[in-house]
């Protein structure tokens, strides 16, 4: 195909031809790298690089316009001036520059998360600090841009033959410069049409495929606009009054009295029998720990003995699901009782994440002192105005002396650090005769996986087996002791994490890759023993609760897992837009476009198929889902304090 005769139209072309280039070897190099994954025959590949090119194009489309604009609006006199040569020239260097820079950090945010350019990439921008500090600590970023500088030098002197050429054509005309402004804004315009973040397959299939054909910068602007997703709008729904009726089952107990008119309003007054326990909890929320690092749950690699050792010493659940793939996602679930509703957790919904019945202002009715504790800053994802807001005390790593603190990297203190700071808090609690709640979120089981030398055979930054070791160390550190402190014989310690290392799969939600371990101990108090029941993290407020015997009412959508009369056993599970339930067996999920598919046998062959409205499996996902979506948006979580003379936590 001959080249334009034109000088604008010759440069437009030969910038675009250089970005569809990147993106062509970008999605190769992913394809080559997961090539297994991807399971791709023929027609697969085919669709692949079609949806891929369609992708492409529509991003350029966008990404053309302010340069067109320039390019052919240009006056003749000012287009041949040697400063508008010199500039367009540079250009040429700094978007290849750019080119690959983008194609290298696609790499290795694929690394990272399995994943195309997402809302994470979006909320990194957000959180530049911490994330570039990762980065920088994680990488050799300075080689890695050194090497991007020099490649795109060699390139950009291999082409300045074919540059001076573009530039020396004919000028365009008036008329030839408007008509191809016309052409640039219909196909811009009609790639906003046409081409979302799902095109055109929707979901469902192989996630790797799905992913590969997608287009990096163009999925990061579109998640930029999208962070939210309005539930009925996106999602299958079924009536409320059916929903409503489902869900109070699924949420319904012999000991609640459902208090609320509107259908799908879950608010009922819990009455755990038995007197009530003032007992401490310390609940700790360890960074990206997979069921399957620990030795108990078959690692053989001995990374875990502290916790595979409590284990045994502990009511421990067997079958334990994460609701997402990111830490506010496990402590929304863990702190709210709710589901992963679509879009953004509501940890992260700035202006609308506050006033909520989380479990800090239960416990804080009841004349608990509620701390958050954070190796990090509080303002990290959204952490310290969400806790802040719903009845908890934030201390973080401003909090502590900078004597207190023996290491620290980008995402914050070490591990052995908070700890010593909870101890602290909970010397400080005791002392004033306050029962206290301590929700401790880690660190240091995250890349780049540094931690203090000396403590465990591993090098700091070796990887992440060094950082599961290192995770477990400082948790045997500190059960050591605080079992030497007056207030250990009075105290629930959980230990369960946020979320599992890693959740990219060839499914859109691998269920095996939610699994996630959870741990009760208190010697003397809560007898040692497993849970095999399918739970989820949205189960431990409520069942804390009940260790406690405390009544409250609640908004949870939970239950109390050690109730004989709870509904069978099912987890939540989720990202960004795809909602699941598994039930044990089977898996649900709801996509957008009104989309219901199940996975039979979804830990073994996991065999998709679309699914009708009619499927049980698929009225329990849709009740979950439809129910806490719609309790949000009509204020149903909410709390609402005791009266002054009531006895129990939150109000009859």
């Amino acid at each position: 195909m001959p080249l334009p005769r034109h000088a604008q139209l010759r440069y437009l072309i030969l910038l675009l031809g250089l970005w569809l280039g990147v993106f062509l070897l970008t999605r190769s190099a992913l394809l080559a790298a997961h090539w297994q994954e991807a399971a791709a025959g023929p027609l697969a590949l085919l669709r692949i690089y079609l949806e891929g090119a369609v992708y492409d194009l529509a991003f350029l489309a966008f990404a053309v316009v302010p340069l067109a604009l320039y390019v052919l609006l240009c006056p003749r006199r000012a287009w041949a001036s040697r400063a508008n040569r010199l500039g367009l020239r540079l250009l040429v260097g700094l978007s290849l520059y750019a080119m690959l820079f983008t194609a290298v950090a696609e790499w290795l945010f694929w690394d990272e998360f399995g994943v195309r350019f997402n809302f994470i990439a979006v909320d990194y921008l957000v959180y530049s600090d911490e994330v570039l500090h990762n980065i920088m600590e994680s990488y050799p970023i300075y080689t890695l841009l050194g090497l991007i500088a020099v490649l795109a030098l060699l390139i950009d002197l291999a082409l300045q033959h074919s540059v001076s050429r573009a530039l020396d054509a004919p000028s365009l005309s008036w008329r030839g410069s408007a008509t191809a402004l016309g052409g640039i804004a219909g196909l811009a315009l009609a790639s906003a049409l046409v081409v979302g973040q799902d095109f055109p397959r929707g979901s469902g299939g192989n996630a790797y495929q799905r992913e590969l054909a997608s287009n990096g910068p163009f999925q990061f602007f579109a998640a930029f606009r999208n962070n939210e997703l309005d539930y009925p709008q996106f999602y299958a729904t079924l009536p409320d009054a059916e929903i409503g009726s489902r869900l109070r089952r699924e949420v319904a107990e012999s000991n609640a009295r459902f208090l609320g008119r509107d259908p799908l309003d879950i608010r009922r007054a819990i009455d755990n029998p038995g007197q009530p326990r003032r007992l401490n909890i310390v609940l700790v929320t360890i960074e990206s720990l997979s069921a399957r690092y620990l030795g108990s749950f078959g690692d053989t690699r001995g990374l875990t003995p502290n916790l595979d050792a409590l284990r045994q010493q502990s009511l421990t659940f067997t079958h334990f699901y994460a609701t997402g793939t990111r830490t506010d996602r496990g402590l929304e679930a863990i702190t709210l009782s709710v589901p992963p509703t679509p879009g953004r957790s509501i940890v992260k919904r700035i202006g609308r994440e506050t006033g909520f019945a989380s479990l800090g202002q239960q416990l804080g009715a009841q004349g608990y002192d509620s701390v958050f504790l954070y190796g990090g800053r509080g303002y990290f994802d959204n952490m310290g105005a969400f806790f802040g807001g719903n009845g908890y005390r934030v201390v973080d790593q401003s909090s502590a002396d900078e004597a207190d603190i023996h290491f620290k990297n980008a995402w914050g203190m070490a591990d052995e650090d908070l700890y010593t700071l909870a101890l602290r808090e909970a010397d400080a609690d005791h002392a004033a005769g306050t029962p206290f709640l301590l929700q401790l979120m880690t660190t240091s089981n995250h890349r780049p996986y540094t931690y203090p030398d000396g403590r465990i055979d591993i090098p700091s930054g070796d990887g992440r087996e060094g950082a599961v070791k290192y995770t477990d160390f400082a948790i045997g550190q500190f059960l050591d002791k605080a079992r030497r402190k007056p207030w250990f014989k009075d105290t629930l310690f959980v230990f369960v994490a946020d979320h599992t290392a890693g959740s990219a799969g060839s499914q859109d939600l691998p269920v095996a890759n939610y699994h996630i371990p959870a741990f009760v101990y208190a010697p003397g108090l809560v007898e040692p023993r497993e849970f095999s029941g399918v739970a989820s993290q949205i189960d431990l407020a409520p069942t804390l609760l009940g260790l406690l015997n405390l009544d409250y009412v609640s908004t949870f959508f939970g239950r109390n897992l050690l109730r004989a009369d709870a509904a069978p056993g099912r987890a939540l599970i989720g990202n960004y837009q795809h909602l699941g339930l598994f039930d044990g067996r089977d898996l649900a999920i709801l996509s957008p476009r009104l989309q219901v598919r199940r996975h039979d046998e979804a830990l073994r062959s996991s065999r998709e198929s679309e699914a009708p409205l009619s499927d049980p499996l698929v009225q329990r996902d849709i009740a979950y889902y439809q129910g806490a979506s719609y309790d949000y948006h009509h204020a149903l979580l909410g709390w609402q304090a005791s009266p002054p003379h009531a006895d129990h936590l939150s109000q009859r």
